[in-house]
């Protein structure tokens, strides 16, 4: 088996599958690295809760501007045609059901699409929902990124969550270090796979069952 993807690889190959013109939401952590590997000349609108649309790159370090920031408090750009509102718009936005894809990190994500990602039991950090639950909501598609297995091994992807939750059957698709994972009406389908890995060993390490798309193929990204 070849090495699991890196954290910086999982944005990226969650990037490609974003489409032209979706206005797309990024979680805080690592959802917020996948605005760095658009294909170029390829239109993605990113929105923060805090009151933003139309993020750009990253700013250089010393050209940051104190006034733009995103909800993770990490400093932005803006694009042209880029705007500021007030937060509650951006939550209107989001209730409104106006965000086409929203990229949130995971604890744990059941197989009808259950997703926990706001509390860790005897965690020394306080609870923080944010607005992780607005948009697992109201988003139209979201798309979960995480390490396939917790830091002890254990699987992260269950038949059911057993932490609590932050929304119900909102899971469309799961972007890991092992593998691509859709949801759909019977449940969790293969996408991609890194190569080495089949479905027999991935089924290993997943607390849900599984199932091989017809067309699946080798998941891989480039070194970065």
């Amino acid at each position: 088996m070849t090495e699991k993807l890196s954290r910086l690889q999982i944005a990226w190959r969650l990037a490609q599958d974003l489409e032209e013109g979706l206005v797309v939401n990024l979680g805080a952590g690592m959802p917020l690295t996948v605005s760095n590997y658009v294909p170029a000349g390829r239109e993605v609108i990113f929105h923060s809760e805090n009151g933003v649309l139309g993020i750009g790159p990253r700013p250089a370090a010393g050209r940051e501007n104190p006034q733009l920031r995103n909800a993770g408090n990490q400093p932005i750009t803006l694009l042209p045609g880029g705007s500021l509102f007030h937060h509650a718009d951006s939550f209107t936005m989001i209730r409104g059901g106006h965000i086409d894809v929203c990229v949130l990190g995971a604890y744990e994500v059941a197989e009808n699409g259950d997703l926990a990602n706001w509390i860790l039991p005897d965690s020394p950090r306080a609870p923080a929902v944010g607005g992780a639950m607005d948009l697992a909501t109201g988003a139209k598609r979201v798309f979960v990124m995480m390490e396939h297995c917790s830091k002890e091994g254990e699987p992260k992807i269950l038949k059911k969550c057993s932490l609590p939750l932050t929304g119900l059957a909102c899971v469309s698709s799961i972007y890991t270090d092992m593998a691509v994972i859709d949801r759909d009406p019977d449940g969790l389908v293969v996408r991609e796979m890194i190569a080495g890995m089949d479905l027999a060993g991935l089924q290993s390490v997943t607390g849900a069952s599984l199932r091989l798309a017809d067309h699946w193929r080798v998941l891989s990204a480039p070194l970065l």
